[in-house]
């Protein structure tokens, strides 16, 4: 069952529209202005993106969010907190290359994203060897792609498709909060799981 369409959806949006473009593909080698451009894919609702853009204002942030209902929130947390490195794109990310030069992207991050459990769905998941191809071409010569998930299996799929891929992996770990990790920024499902006891699997890839 599909959930249920927010109130005012549209309205919200169109609110918020200074922080969304309508045409992003006219903003391709443009996003950065000058300034190093990191990438979200699938923002939830926003607090990733919202913090670390309030930590680094000399980065300008871009968070893609397919499902509108999603990308509402995170639109309305991020213009109700006057941040200004902040701009997103309502689409999917098997379109990116529409919307970013290559090179542009200098950090990718990967957050909680769907699994697709199913194997006759692997080519859904955001680290399938055919994304992997997308990011290399759009990252940077030191760009990397950094990933964190609560899901084993998934963390176990990505680890072979960079391996596949020839990336090289870096702060490769399998429960990111059984130690101290300075710097790290918490998503809401993030939050969640910790609050839980579960483990978060994180690593950073680089292509050769």
């Amino acid at each position: 069952m599909r959930p249920r369409t927010k109130k005012h959806l549209e309205e919200r949006i169109e609110k918020c529209s200074h922080l969304l473009p309508d045409n992003p593909a006219s903003m391709k080698g443009l996003w950065g202005q000058g300034n190093p451009v990191h990438l979200e894919i699938g923002c939830g609702k926003g607090t990733f993106i919202c913090e670390m853009a309030k930590a680094n204002p000399d980065i300008n942030f871009v968070a893609i969010e397919i499902i509108k209902n999603i990308i509402v929130l995170a639109l309305e947390k991020v213009d109700s907190e006057h941040i200004d490195n902040v701009k997103f794109i309502s689409g999917s990310a098997a379109n990116l290359r529409e919307y970013f030069d290559e090179g542009e992207l200098d950090r990718i991050y990967l957050n909680f994203s769907d699994p697709w459990p199913k194997s006759g769905h692997k080519k859904r998941r955001l680290t399938h060897p055919e994304y992997l191809a997308i990011y290399k071409d759009l990252l940077s010569k030191d760009g990397a792609i950094i990933q964190k998930t609560d899901n084993r299996a998934l963390f176990d799929f990505s680890i072979e498709s960079y391996q596949e891929m020839g990336c090289n992996l870096d702060k490769l770990t399998y429960d990111l909060h059984s130690t101290e990790c300075p710097g790290n920024i918490m998503t809401e499902y993030e939050q969640r799981f910790v609050s839980l006891g579960q483990p978060i699997h994180r690593v950073e890839a680089r292509f050769n």
